[in-house]
């Protein structure tokens, strides 16, 4: 164990899991005292949130709903909400939604009373504390933002995706009720199950990865990987909801002490430039970069293989490949397009997403095999 890097979890102050479970909400809200709070969250989500808002309201506590998050947001975005939440001055703020509802509610709780700017507190460990009480709940199985301290933004000025990364970003509660992802469409719940399968892929293949973080990374690796098609092609299926939940949850306990690589650095181009769903712009390269990865992290490649359902070869070589083809029969099998031109990015748009992954430090920094802005290239028009 000596040998191994200094590690450090910051885990919510309660965690509940469990179809229904967002029905506690109300009263762990009157224990806390609070009298007034900011529901961040979707258009679609409001008629299956009308009972929990009834209950609050009995319980005497004053609900203010915003729907303004859309999409990826952006700083600006960000700033006309922040004069929303300003004006309600709620005692919580709670997120129920996407990863995208889920980052600018971590945000928002954080900046309420809070000097710093948003410059202030872009990059890593800046954020200086939070006051106000933070509760997530996901509607999606995928992000796992409801127990990372990781929120991520557009820069207007740039285009650029950047990272807000605090411990204060971690919710006080947060609630993962699968019921709530039910309504999800087949697409999003594709995009979102994937992402949630590359977290866990890319923190067990990271070159930082760690015995304790591993085991919340292969476990979540095999239930999504055995529920995912499932959930897709029956949302109403319960049981394949629950599990790919619990995967997505086990791959939002990764983000924190261990992150994501390559994957994630080389899709944020095709978000910012492209507005792929983020989801969706993992998925499309996370077969690439598994094939430039895989000869310089064979065994670990060859475990994600066998937590991904395959049967082991005679070499970790072969058991690693395998993990490839299984992963391009799961995209498939999601719906998901395998080319990035089949989602109409311009093949020469190539040399400036290699530009702008190369920014990405924070996370190419972190994969197995050094990625070069040729290697960038490579990656992308072998995606293409």
């Amino acid at each position: 164990m000596s040998n191994l890097q200094n590690l450090t979890i910051h885990f919510p102050r309660k965690l509940t899991f469990g179809n229904g479970c967002i029905a506690a909400l109300a009263d762990d809200l009157v224990g806390l005292g609070c009298s007034s709070v900011l529901i961040i969250t979707i258009k679609p989500l409001q008629s299956q949130l009308s009972k929990l808002v009834d209950d609050l309201e009995r319980k005497n506590i004053t609900v203010h709903i915003n729907t303004d998050v859309e999409q990826e947001p952006s700083y600006q975005d960000f700033e006309q909400l922040m004069l929303v939440a300003v004006q309600a001055n709620p005692d919580a703020v709670i997120g129920i939604g996407g990863g995208s509802v889920l980052d600018v509610a971590k945000l928002v709780a954080a900046q309420l009373n809070n000097s710093q700017s948003l410059q202030d507190i872009v990059g890593i460990g800046l954020l200086k504390g939070r006051t106000k009480t933070l509760i997530c709940a996901p509607a999606t199985s995928g992000t796992g933002s409801e127990v990372s301290p990781n929120a991520i933004l557009v820069d207007d000025s740039d285009h650029q995706k950047k990272g807000i990364i605090s411990p204060y970003l971690v919710p006080d509660i947060v609630y993962v009720d699968p019921l709530l992802s039910m309504s999800v469409p087949p697409h999003i719940t594709a995009a979102t199950g994937l992402d949630a399968l590359i977290h866990c892929i890319e923190a067990y293949t990271n070159k930082f990865s760690h015995p304790l973080i591993d085991m919340y990374a292969i476990e979540g690796i095999r239930l999504i990987a055995a529920n995912i098609v499932q959930a897709v092609n029956n949302g109403s299926d319960e049981h394949a909801r629950a599990q790919v939940s619990m995967g997505s949850l086990l791959g939002g306990f990764c983000l924190g002490p261990v992150n994501t690589a390559a994957v994630h650095a080389l899709s944020y181009p095709l978000g910012s430039s492209f507005n792929l769903a983020h989801g969706l712009s993992n998925a499309l390269l996370l077969p690439y970069v598994m094939e430039f990865n895989y000869p310089s992290a064979a065994a670990k490649y060859a475990q994600v293989a066998i937590a991904l359902g395959c049967q082991p070869q005679a070499k970790d070589m072969l058991t690693a490949k395998a993990g490839i083809a299984k992963i391009e029969q799961l995209v498939a099998l999601c719906g998901i397009p395998a080319r990035l031109r089949e989602v109409n990015i311009p093949q020469d748009a190539i040399p400036e997403m290699a530009v702008n992954a190369m920014k990405i430090t924070r996370l190419l920094k972190n994969n197995p095999r050094e990625v070069t802005y040729t290697d960038a290239v490579d990656i992308y028009n072998a995606a293409y």
